[in-house]
């Protein structure tokens, strides 16, 4: 009996190395993982940096000026004339629901069908048989 114990012991010994070992394998990993990630994130924090300093450079007021001549020359400024007040704009066409008219055009509106709601029993069909039993002589 001492010997079983013995036995026993040992295994659960190596069963408990074992399952340290790995998990001492498996925080390795993810310390390694973390690792790996920060050094991402760092060269895309780096990445957007350098497309911000480059956005910085090509929108620069000089820049765009020299841009604006050279492919819009005959651009005018803005004058007093051209601005205009939100009463004096069109109004707004109306909206078209094609898809209602084309479903009407079939047969297939929804105002066209009865409402199934309305002709739908209120009770549930165990009180339906509840109330046919009361009325029974």
């Amino acid at each position: 009996m001492l010997r079983l114990l013995n036995i026993v012991a040992i295994l659960i010994l190596i069963g408990s190395a074992v399952y340290v070992y790995s998990i001492k394998y498996q925080t390795s990993f993810r310390a390694e993982q973390i690792v790996k990630t920060k050094i991402e994130i760092k060269a895309e924090r780096d990445a957007i940096a350098v497309l911000r300093a480059e956005w910085a450079f090509l929108t620069r007021p000089e820049r765009l000026q020299q841009l604006a001549d050279v492919y819009l020359p005959d651009l005018k400024p803005l004058e007093l004339t051209q601005i205009v007040s939100a009463q004096s704009l069109p109004d707004r066409s109306p909206r078209i629901d094609s898809i209602g008219q084309k479903l009407d055009a079939l047969g297939l509106s929804m105002a066209a069908t009865p409402p199934a709601a309305a002709s739908a029993p209120t009770t549930t069909p165990k009180a339906q048989g509840q109330a046919q039993e009361r009325h029974k002589p």
